[in-house]
């Protein structure tokens, strides 16, 4: 063999070795990318279930403040229970959760379940009362706010 086709099979070694190499480090990139955004989503989910389990107590302490008597309204354990149901939200809060905005908003199907509809006076729906607050984790909804829709 000459020396310099040698020299050419030594350098179409390198080239092919070369490629691999850099196919290879792309692979893992990629592999380490998808890692991430899966740990992401498994995070957004973790929190979203964790949230979804919470609800219904925050609810219930919501319902015992508004059947509350008002002469109770300067009571301690009132203030206490109030204290509670702020300590959640801030908690919810502080992980990406958010309550849905819904009396005074337009009515959207995305974000709110209509229990029931009343006549208005204007052309769009509005929603007119809140009959169970939802919650969404970013664009996520946990669980729709059951509303009351005037239009």
């Amino acid at each position: 063999m000459t020396k310099s086709a040698k020299g050419k099979k030594e350098d179409s070694q390198v080239e092919e070795l070369t490629s691999a190499l850099q196919r290879e480090r792309a692979d893992a990139v990629n592999l380490r990318r998808r890692h991430q955004e899966e740990l992401a989503s498994l995070r957004q989910r973790v929190r979203a279930d964790v949230a979804s389990e919470l609800l219904p107590v925050i609810d219930n302490f919501e319902r015992a403040l508004k059947h509350a008597p008002e002469d109770l309204a300067d009571n301690d354990y009132i203030k206490g229970v109030q204290g509670v149901v702020k300590q959640f939200e801030k908690t919810l809060a502080d992980i990406g959760i958010e309550r849905i905005k819904t009396v005074g908003e337009p009515f959207n199907p995305k974000l709110h379940e209509a229990v029931s509809m009343e006549e208005g006076e204007g052309d769009q729906e509005i929603v007119s009362e809140e009959l169970q607050s939802g919650y969404q984790l970013d664009d996520t909804v946990i669980r729709h706010a059951m509303v009351r829709v005037k239009g």
